[in-house]
């Protein structure tokens, strides 16, 4: 059974930074691309960052290069991402997604979601 479980939100002042984890069990990682996204509310849910597992290659959201960062530890079977600078309208959801091999920004295509975790950025 596959299971991503995220965690590291919270309330945070702008300019402040977090880290957030996904912690991933149940999936064949040679395979996956896991990937960072954001809800915000009204809003669609939006791709933030992408790891390939095998390689570490990284993508990123055009529009959030610089501030995050994912990376994966191989050893602890996670997923991070590193939010530093940040913004009121970083305020969202991010959830962790897995999907096979074919790396894609579009949340329609991840098979495996983990529940979110909430980012409150103050001004």
């Amino acid at each position: 059974q596959v299971q991503l479980v995220e965690s590291g939100g919270g309330l945070v002042q702008a300019g402040g930074s977090l880290r957030l984890s996904c912690a991933v069990s149940g999936l064949t990682f040679t395979s996956y691309i896991m990937a960072w996204f954001r809800q915000a509310p009204g809003k669609d849910r939006a791709f933030v960052a992408a790891i390939r597992w095998s390689s570490g290659d990284t993508y990123y959201a055009d529009s959030l290069k610089g501030r995050f960062t994912i990376s994966r530890d191989n050893a602890k079977n996670t997923v991070d991402l590193q939010i530093n600078s940040l913004k009121p309208e970083d305020t969202a959801v991010y959830y962790c997604a897995a999907k096979v091999q074919i790396y894609t920004t579009n949340y329609r295509f991840y098979n495996y979601w983990g529940q979110g975790t909430q980012v409150t950025v103050s001004s």
